[in-house]
């Protein structure tokens, strides 16, 4: 059956790099023959301005209805400082389609790009399990006497017994699949005890049932510290929405820069289920139209969402030619080379084996 793929460019750099993730999936189509899909979908800030469309009914219909998954380039356009219509398009695919895993790997695909004295590439290779649905994203506060000087704001961190688990058991699942050995699982439940006792009875509970696995607590603000120091000791790390919104950015640090990390955003729980994919760099308007976006994120991304629709096997294909790209230095700036976002491209789809 075809796999529909709403390609959603978004904003910024969204749209170059997507056209190059579109290339990628168009190689894949007309070369080997992936029964392929590909929606183009008119959403974001210019979508926005023109007509005041954030995340229509219809679309979000079809998106859950009828495709497979959702590449999205990057949301988020200083032309609309309230940043509302972002948060409908994100919110209502993360929230909307339930998609609580935000799984981010972070690898370093060659040393020249690992930040760390006497580290090489390596010594950077974990995957950070991200809860996507609630903590303090969920938008529950307000504000009281806001522009006064007893101004009062509140943002309300929520944590469920069914939204942690489920996270923590997509993170020991993963590791069980992988052979690794231990998660880890950062929270601040020094601090934040209310909600985060609520994660260590939970992790404790969950890392029962995995009786080859070991489960080891620790603090968020050591765990940044241990990744500079070495991150060699962690392969899988489970957090919370904020937490690991903060640790996978440190991390995209060690592997290379925000131009090397891809992402995914999945229901664990049901097999074939949409789910969502996005480079992570954000829109980063300032670099938008100037042909310098590195489009390997946007590549690397393109093999999770492949993997994720049972293409065994492309993922680590892809990966591979990155790291070939970079070792040749036919890359962006940002990775040490001199091409531009289209040459870049044009480099990596040269290297990628037709067989």
């Amino acid at each position: 059956m075809s796999k529909l793929i709403a390609l959603i460019a978004g904003d910024g750099i969204g749209p170059e790099v997507v056209l190059q993730a579109t290339r990628l999936l168009e190689w894949y189509r007309d070369k080997h023959g992936y029964d392929l899909g590909l929606w183009r979908v008119d959403l974001g800030a210019d979508r926005f301005l023109r007509d005041g469309t954030t995340y229509p009914q219809d679309i979000a219909e079809r998106i859950e209805g009828e495709a497979s998954a959702v590449l999205l380039g990057a949301i988020g356009d200083p032309r609309v400082p309230s940043l509302d219509y972002a948060r409908d398009i994100l919110f209502g695919l993360r929230f909307g389609l339930d998609l609580y895993a935000n799984v981010r790997p972070v690898r370093a695909l060659s040393d020249r790009l690992v930040p760390l004295k006497g580290r090489v590439a390596k010594d950077v290779n974990f995957v950070v399990f991200r809860e996507n649905t609630e903590g303090v994203y969920v938008n529950i506060g307000g504000q009281f006497k806001r522009g006064t000087v007893d101004e009062v704001a509140i943002n309300e961190d929520i944590n469920t017994r069914k939204g942690v688990e489920r996270i923590i058991v997509a993170a020991f699942e993963y590791a069980k699949a992988h052979g690794h050995e231990v998660v880890h699982m950062a929270d601040k439940s020094n601090a934040m005890r209310h909600a985060h006792e609520l994660w260590q009875r939970v992790f404790v509970e969950v890392a029962a049932r995995y009786p080859g696995i070991i489960g080891k607590h620790v603090y968020v603000d050591a765990l940044c510290l241990y990744l500079v120091q070495d991150p060699t000791p962690f392969k899988v790390i489970v957090t919370n929405n904020l937490f690991g919104d903060i640790v996978t950015d440190l991390g995209a640090a060690l592997q290379g820069g925000l131009g090397m990390a891809g992402s995914a955003n999945v229901h664990s729980a049901v097999p074939g289920r949409v789910a969502m994919f996005e480079p992570v760099h954000g829109s980063a308007p300032a670099l938008a139209g100037r042909d310098v976006a590195n489009p390997f994120a946007a590549f690397l991304t393109v093999g999770m969402l492949l993997e994720h629709l049972g293409y065994a096997g492309q993922e680590a294909r892809i990966e591979r030619t990155v790291a070939e790209a970079i070792d040749a230095r036919q890359c962006t700036r940002d990775v040490g080379g001199e091409l531009g976002t289209a040459a870049a491209a044009d480099a990596f789809l040269a290297r990628m084996p037709t067989a």
